[in-house]
């Protein structure tokens, strides 16, 4: 699946049409939402015949196209799915349970295959549904006539605080060749640096929202001062809204590029993944921001967003990229194998059983290293693609297994 973007350009009439669309589906979810929670049992499909009742009882409801309302109540069963997969993995904590959505800058409908129309240069799309928010010109790099319009499964409009963007959904698969390099890396995130591999090689920590925080601060003191409803309270939302949604793009866009550095770069990439009791990475980060003194640097580290790229680029491109547990990566020592109990601010790895120096995140990855090829080797992988080199053994073809490394002076 493709997803390409654009940004929407038309009046404030039609963008304000839009915002009745979305809102429209924000309540149809709600409203699918609430009949789960007063019927418990049903499934996905009640859900979707439910909002043809709603349709009826309410004729303002009825304006949004009927393949949108669907959407919307599909998204209602997402969550419920996803908090009934939460609860039968036994995942610990809050299992997700539905909530209710509210007004935010960033919300969206979503159209199926009716309710929208592009022009035949592919440069316009017009909006037919009841709310007739017209035609809007559309700006973007993406040229969508090297596919066809049935391959355009899904149509999202999406509003943030720079505007309107439409998305298109497209079913098409994304595969792109590459030449095997014969290099296997493990990769150790952390906060001094973004992450550590196998070779010694260290990327800086771009910290966006920490060299941003100045002037979010500036910008929320001036929201701060305005009054309640009034216009340059919603002015003063945008400016900071806008400086928001900057730091966000920023940190995708760190870890976009970097995700396809590596992927391009090696032929099996290791990374760390939760431990078995949390399933995810994200559960596992989010456990480790509840320590107040490093929550705001984790979450600016976006390590989640870095690994789920990874994956999807492992796909792309054909690599293999490898989940290993992450318990005594960094305790255990790469050389001997001996485990040497540290605390989190001691940042170089000394073993006192082969004397072995090397700092602490470069001792772990090339523990996620070790551990990903033996996984691949005897067990099998969780691997997103496929793996170019020959590894039936614990290392890969045409690399000599490691020796014993000499103390670092």
């Amino acid at each position: 699946m493709l997803v390409f973007e654009a940004k929407l350009e038309g009046t404030k009439e039609q963008y304000e049409r839009l915002d009745e669309a979305i809102r429209t589906a924000r309540f149809v979810r709600n409203s699918c939402l609430r009949y789960w929670m007063d019927n418990k049992g049903i499934g996905r499909y009640e859900l979707s015949a439910y909002c043809a009742v709603i349709a009826k009882e309410f004729p303002w409801a009825k304006k949004l196209n009927s393949m949108a309302r669907q959407a919307s109540a599909e998204r209602a069963w997402s969550a419920i799915a996803r908090f009934y997969d939460n609860c039968k993995k036994n995942i610990p904590g809050n299992k997700g349970f539905p909530k209710f959505k509210k007004y935010k800058t960033r919300d969206s409908v979503e159209y199926k295959t009716s309710g929208w129309n592009l022009s035949d240069d592919r440069r316009t799309i017009t909006f037919t549904d009841g709310f007739k928010a017209g035609s809007f010109k559309m700006w973007g790099t993406r040229d969508l006539h090297f596919y066809q319009l049935k391959q355009i499964k899904r149509v999202r409009v999406v509003r943030r605080a720079d505007g309107y963007y439409v998305q298109f959904c497209l079913a098409q698969e994304r595969l792109e060749k590459r030449e095997p390099t014969g290099k296997t890396i493990g990769l150790d995130v952390g906060l001094n640096h973004f992450y550590t591999d196998s070779d010694g090689q260290t990327v800086e920590n771009p910290r966006h929202l920490r060299k941003s925080e100045k002037a979010l601060k500036r910008l929320q003191r001036r929201l701060a001062k305005t009054r309640q409803r009034s216009n340059n309270r919603k002015k003063a939302q945008n400016r900071l809204g806008r400086k928001h949604l900057k730091v966000s793009r920023q940190r995708k866009d760190f870890a976009v590029k970097l995700a396809r550095c590596v992927v391009q770069s090696s032929d099996l990439v290791a990374y760390v993944d939760a431990p078995a009791a949390c399933r995810r990475l994200d559960l596992l980060v989010s456990n480790m921001v509840k320590n107040h003194k490093l929550a705001k640097s984790i979450s600016d580290a976006a390590w989640s967003t870095f690994r789920q790229w990874v994956e999807y680029f492992g796909k792309v491109f054909g690599v293999a990229t490898v989940a290993v547990p992450p318990q005594y990566t960094s305790q255990n020592c790469s050389n001997c194998g001996e485990k040497v109990h540290k605390s989190l601010s001691m940042r170089t790895h000394c073993c006192p059983h082969c004397r072995f120096v090397i700092d602490r995140d470069w001792n772990a990855a090339i523990n996620i290293l070790e551990l990903a090829l033996r996984t691949v080797g005897r067990t099998g992988s969780h691997a997103s693609g496929d793996i170019d080199l020959c590894l039936g053994e614990e290392t890969p073809q045409g690399k000599p297994s490691r020796g014993k490394r000499k103390p670092r002076q």
